[in-house]
């Protein structure tokens, strides 16, 4: 499977694709199996060292029989960024206009590997924790009794992939005017709700200048 990506909404910027999966690290994460895929969604960090991409982490309730199926299967992570619908009466010609959707979505492709190593599971919780907590004012540590540590660290399976395909796509008024996508990205931020004005700033800081004609939704 390819994503659909016309020229204008084509993202091959590793800063921008690195930039929506720090901000939105919550994945989809997909694997072909028979006789339909396996489909999780889960929290993923990319670190630069490992694939020609960079590497993703993560980990699996041990429970879920994701991790049971696809040790060295090709998958597929898949990163939502800012979303907002678009209405037409934001455009200068809004009887010309028809409704759709702005948003920013990353594809990552690679082989998910299980990590069988304690040690090596135990730095990927850390690295998570680390991630999401160390930003707190009194951040949370993993300080429980050894006994309890090693069983939360043994119900869960971690992983890597190691990126060698990268999919951008961030569809952002990039084939209506400048004019045009000025007025909605000044429309979304009176929208009054986190997701469109998220919306409206990754407009501002990388949607192209240049018109298309292009009604791609």
């Amino acid at each position: 499977m390819t994503l659909y990506r016309p020229d204008h909404f084509a993202i091959d910027d590793r800063a921008a694709i690195a930039h929506l999966v720090h901000d939105y690290p919550f994945a989809t994460l997909m694997t072909p199996a028979t006789p339909e895929p396996f489909v999780s969604h889960l929290p993923l960090l990319l670190v630069p060292e490992g694939g020609p991409h960079g590497t993703l982490i993560g980990h699996f309730a041990r429970a879920n029989p994701h991790w049971l199926h696809v040790d060295n299967v090709e998958s597929r992570a898949i990163f939502h960024g800012p979303h907002a619908y678009v209405s037409p009466s934001w455009y200068g010609q809004p009887e010309r206009m028809v409704p759709t959707w702005n948003y920013a979505t990353v594809h990552m492709h690679g082989a998910l590997e299980i990590i069988t190593d304690a040690a090596e599971t135990r730095g990927v919780l850390d690295a998570l924790v680390q991630r999401f907590e160390g930003g707190r004012d009194a951040p949370w540590t993993l300080r429980m009794p050894e006994r309890q540590r090693d069983a939360m660290v043994a119900a869960i399976v971690a992983f890597r992939i190691d990126v060698t395909r990268l999919e951008g796509k961030f569809k952002l008024s990039q084939n209506r005017a400048p004019a045009d996508r000025a007025r909605v990205a000044a429309a979304l931020k009176k929208e009054g709700y986190a997701e469109a004005t998220a919306t409206a700033e990754w407009m501002e800081r990388y949607a192209n200048a240049g018109t298309h004609d292009d009604p791609d939704r």
